[in-house]
């Protein structure tokens, strides 16, 4: 019989997005060339950070930055309605799961608490359900409701705690190099997710068997 690895870690803290949730890649630049914008103007504003960071921190609503992104590309659409139309048409979509991650997942709370770190707006409650997400992990830290984001280290001692370990027992996974490197400081075990075999691999000790 094969010998089980030794747990190393007493949570899993992990991402949302690109770990579990997953984007359409091709959904933003469709918008562009459908509403005849250059490819990449529809990212470029909503990702800018004077408009993102606000919202990623509970500055303002999701419904406020968004409107943000549409009042940026009035001009270029030609007028307010058409603005909000695109907006409206890249809100439609919650993003997709990842049925193998969630099932790792799942698999992994049977021995440890499970917590989602992620950098959202406060729509993220109405996405996880639009997903099916709601209870799926033990807890949920939203940086919009925390008022601080990832690579801040406040973020990571709210998910430990909310875990209830001590943070060199968490496991960190995120598909951010910078994200993983910043809970590395801070004496968490952290893996730089860029494919399902990374959360596997990391998530060996419990989910064998």
């Amino acid at each position: 019989m094969a010998q089980r690895q030794e747990i190393f870690f007493d949570a899993v803290l992990c991402d949302l997005d690109g770990v579990l949730r997953h984007w359409d890649p091709g959904l933003m630049s469709g918008l562009d060339a459908e509403f005849g914008l250059p490819d990449g103007a529809l990212a470029a504003a909503a990702f800018h950070a004077d408009r993102l960071v606000p919202a990623v921190t509970g500055a303002i609503t999701d419904e406020a930055w968004r409107e943000a992104v549409a009042v940026h590309l009035t001009p270029a659409c030609g007028a307010p309605e058409r603005a909000r139309a695109l907006v409206a048409a890249w809100t439609d979509t919650p993003g997709s799961v990842d049925g193998e991650a969630l099932a790792l997942l799942t698999r992994a709370r049977r021995q440890v608490p499970v917590v989602l770190v992620t950098n959202a707006t406060t729509r993220l409650d109405a996405d996880l359900a639009a997903l099916g997400l709601t209870g799926a992990v033990d807890a949920v830290v939203n940086s919009a409701r925390e008022g601080v984001a990832k690579p801040d280290p406040g973020i990571f001692l709210v998910a430990a705690a909310r875990a209830g370990v001590a943070v060199d027992r968490c496991l960190f996974v995120d598909d951010t190099l910078g994200h993983v490197t910043a809970a590395q400081r801070l004496g968490m075990t952290a893996v730089h997710h860029r494919g399902i075999a990374d959360l596997r691999a990391a998530l060996g000790p419990v989910v064998q068997g």
